[in-house]
């Protein structure tokens, strides 16, 4: 049995560019949150590290590795320290099945920007996702504080609930494309209407889950400082912190990647079989659009922080249970509807 040395070279700077990639990312989506708050409250936000303030997320990381490491002397260490290592480690593995673009041609070679194809994409994401709750319930409790403990609990029944919800959204989706693949997904759009267009509702259930599962405003309970003080990561400090910081970030850059590629076309745009280009440039060029797609969800993650106030708890409930669910069941049915009809004629 032969080694494919270069299959493995490949996935592993495919592996350390996306999450070189996904950590840049979080950082200076720190800088754009800033930025973004600052034009809605006409304000000027950071603009002093740097030209227009770009090395204000170097400081802050600075910032975070050089403070002093607390530990609370009645929590219990271990599960104090995996919490956030938890966290982090999640959310950097959700990427690992994201197409990032076409195939790119070196010498001969053909290279995939995806870590991993495989047939059931959507539900690693699912699967992963699902264990990011830990995290947060492992920071909360073993913080010992019961601020602490109250948002970790409040964190895993909104996670749960609108997992349900998002789940139940996506079989719409997945009873119109027959796969599982992400990258087959993709494909599809590639030659037809994305799915937003058949699929408006699934959408938008979609994307106010994925607001709820990032803990983002209006769903931020697990967090919301005028009642708890900070939530979950009260106790935390230096990089134990950052790691909950930039989880969430890695969680909101996903999940815009996730919807990007489900709902909007991923690396396709209109006619780019169509423009005569090398396969190499078209690839780039997907790319490209990919990450505008990208940077347009998080100013809208962004843009919904800055306007929207947070919910009640009850109100997180409610809408999760009453709302959304039944919401993604109707669609579900719909949709089903309309696939027998259209197999019928």
């Amino acid at each position: 049995m032969t080694i494919d040395w270069v299959f493995i070279l490949e996935k592993v700077l495919l592996i350390s560019g996306v999450l070189v990639v996904s950590l840049v990312v979080a950082m200076y989506s720190t800088w754009g949150e800033r930025k973004v708050a600052a034009i809605i409250q006409d304000r000027r936000g950071p603009n002093r590290a740097g030209f227009m303030g770009l090395f204000q997320p170097l400081a802050d990381g600075g910032k975070l590795f050089f403070k002093e490491e607390i530990i609370p002397t009645n929590s219990n260490r271990f599960l104090f320290i995996l919490g956030p290592s938890l966290a982090m480690m999640i959310a950097c593995m959700t990427s690992a099945v994201i197409p990032w673009g076409d195939t790119l041609t070196i010498a001969g070679h053909s290279f995939s920007l995806q870590i991993a194809d495989i047939n059931i994409g959507i539900l690693y994401i699912f699967g992963v996702v699902s264990l990011g709750v830990y995290g947060i319930m492992l920071g909360g409790w073993a913080s010992n504080n019961k601020y602490s403990l109250l948002a970790s609990v409040r964190a895993a029944s909104q996670i749960i609930s609108y997992e349900l919800a998002m789940g139940l959204s996506l079989i719409a989706l997945l009873m119109m494309t027959g796969t599982l693949s992400i990258k087959e997904i993709v494909e599809q759009q590639r030659h037809t209407y994305w799915n937003v267009v058949a699929q408006p509702l699934g959408f938008l259930i979609f994307l106010v889950c994925s607001f709820a599962e990032c803990n983002r405003s209006p769903f931020d309970l697990p967090e919301a400082e005028s009642e708890l003080n900070g939530g979950y990561h009260l106790e935390y400090s230096s990089m134990k912190l950052g790691f909950y910081l930039f989880a969430e970030y890695i969680n909101m850059f996903i999940s815009s990647a996730l919807m990007a590629s489900l709902y909007f076309g991923g690396y396709a745009f209109p006619y780019m079989d169509k423009m005569g280009l090398d396969q190499n440039i078209v690839t780039i060029l997907g790319t490209v659009v990919f990450f505008i797609k990208i940077i347009c969800f998080l100013f809208f993650f962004m843009w919904v922080r800055w306007t929207i106030p947070r919910f009640r708890y009850d109100q997180l409930m409610r809408l999760g249970w009453n709302i959304m669910i039944p919401l993604a069941l109707v669609n579900m049915l719909i949709t089903g509807a309309v696939i027998l009809w259209q197999q019928s004629h």
